[in-house]
């Protein structure tokens, strides 16, 4: 299976296409731009799911739906969200279909069935929660008000990539409402360090934490804090964002509330979100030339085991050790395929396994009985080691959370290697076109001199980093007077 698939080092894109679908994590569908996600690649976002909730429900917040629809007028209420938008939306302008008479058998949509206020399908909820909030939100009791919502969103992309940008994608959005400004920010920075630590401690995808830019913050933002990942192409991912966004919403949704003093104020708002374009941030940290690597914490199957036996009293003697096993490892809290298929031969279902990215793959036959062995793969390395029946459970358990730290830490070398000081432009073209990763570099705060380097490198600034240190420096391309530096990269 992995012969087949393209090398990273010849086409990095299409290595990346083709493992999708030969790994059966998604496909592209009938519809423009927009992708299946099959059972597989759907399992990986459940148990990102399962966390994500986890964490956000630890931190006060609480799950909520709104519509897919939103109403022209409601959109177009805060400017700013609305024009940076418009060009994505997909709009809704009738209700019905009906026979067409010029073509037998054909439907057209009925010109009489046109809705009197155009819906937009949300691009991001924004207008609709806080027009919902307006009913919620009377008084200072009422708030802090922390809901999200599990939900899908069309953004009419017109160039996709399966997981990374499609025109419509599954995410969860946060949206708070708060009696303070510090509040509101604070907030928003605690959204920022769960992503962080998702992404850290589940993905094994290390991350830079950092502000956006004026040109890059999320449209209606007074600021936006990102998490930024690197992948191994020496490309950067916006792998989730938190905005703070002032008094922008609640002003034009007149969201009030009446403060202990008994005043009508404004209330203070966030928004946050990821989406499954994690899976492809997943996939490009972590894979190899012969398929996915799965951190354990977030893969469908933690461990496969396959039996290697000649007949069916051999496959009950193996069944009979491995269900003792698959229950001890159950009852650590381990996902276990037992894979006793007879439809594919041990060296197919091995290949498979490697292919889709299981963490550990334990392999039993006749001799590993007599020897109270089994051999055991881990996916990270490509190892085998032949090991003690005795104790089994355990040592797997111990070489799952082995196999997390490790591909955590290689990960973070590859990216500490690939974060490039530089102080002249000459140098900064150089580290962009032939190293890549980020380049640290210092910039004078204008969206001109931005929108220049952008022109002529296609490289961005992908944040400012939280831990950036107050140095006296130079413009990488102007020469004017700089306080700290950015990080640039090209970017997904």
């Amino acid at each position: 299976m992995s012969k087949k698939l393209t090398k990273r080092a010849e086409d990095y894109s299409k290595w990346y296409n083709e493992l999708i679908i030969k790994a059966d994590l998604a496909e592209n569908s009938a519809v423009r731009g927009c992708m299946v996600i099959k059972p597989y690649g759907f399992a990986i976002w459940e148990n990102m799911q399962k966390e994500l909730d986890r964490m956000f429900k630890e931190t006060g917040h609480v799950n909520a739906y709104f519509p897919l629809f939103v109403p022209k007028s409601l959109f177009e209420a805060e400017e700013k969200n609305a024009e940076g938008f418009a060009k994505e939306c997909a709009v809704v302008t009738h209700y019905r279909l009906q026979n067409d008479p010029d073509n037998q058998g054909k439907l057209r949509v009925d010109p009489e069935a046109k809705l009197e206020e155009e819906l937009i399908v949300r691009p991001t909820s924004e207008a609709i929660i806080w027009n919902t909030y307006k009913g919620w939100i009377q008084s200072h009791r009422d708030l802090p008000l922390l809901i999200n919502q599990w939900a899908n969103v069309v953004r009419w992309e017109m160039r996709t990539r399966l997981f990374l940008r499609t025109a419509e994608f599954l995410w969860q959005e946060g949206h708070t409402a708060h009696t303070t400004e510090a509040e509101a920010i604070e907030e928003s920075k605690q959204m920022q360090e769960v992503y962080a630590e998702f992404a850290e401690k589940f993905m094994a995808m290390p991350v830079i934490k950092g502000a956006k830019s004026e040109s890059e913050r999320f449209a209606g933002a007074l600021e936006t804090y990102t998490i930024e990942a690197l992948m191994q192409d020496g490309k950067a991912l916006q792998a989730g964002t938190s905005h703070f966004l002032g008094q922008n919403f609640a002003k034009a949704f007149d969201v009030k509330y009446t403060s202990k003093e008994g005043k009508q104020e404004y209330v203070w708002a966030t928004s946050w979100g990821v989406s499954t374009r994690l899976i492809g941030g997943l996939i490009m940290t972590h894979s190899d030339d012969f398929g996915l690597v799965l951190p354990p914490r977030l893969a469908p199957i933690q461990v496969a085991i396959v039996p290697i036996y000649k007949g069916e009293e051999q496959l009950n003697m193996i069944s009979e050790k491995v269900d003792v096993l698959v229950k001890e490892l159950h009852a650590k809290g381990v996902s276990v395929k037992f894979d006793h298929r007879d439809t594919l031969r041990p060296g197919a279902k091995f290949a498979e396994y490697e292919l889709k990215g299981v963490p550990v793959r334990v392999a039993v036959g006749n001799r590993d009985l007599e020897n109270n062995t089994v051999e055991v793969a881990r996916r990270d390395t490509l190892e085998k080691q032949t090991v003690s029946q005795d104790g089994l459970s355990d040592y797997i358990l111990e070489l799952l959370e082995e196999i997390q730290t490790n591909l955590f830490e290689r990960s973070v070398a590859y990216r500490d290697d690939h974060i490039t000081e530089v102080d002249s432009f000459e140098e900064f073209k150089e580290v962009i076109e032939n190293k890549g990763g980020f380049v640290s570099a210092h910039w004078d705060g204008t969206i001109e001199t931005e929108d220049k380097i952008k022109e002529l490198t296609k490289a961005t600034i992908r944040c400012i980093p939280n831990d950036a240190k107050q140095e006296e420096g130079k413009c990488v391309l102007t020469g004017s007077k700089s306080g700290k530096r950015v990080l640039f990269a090209k970017a997904y």
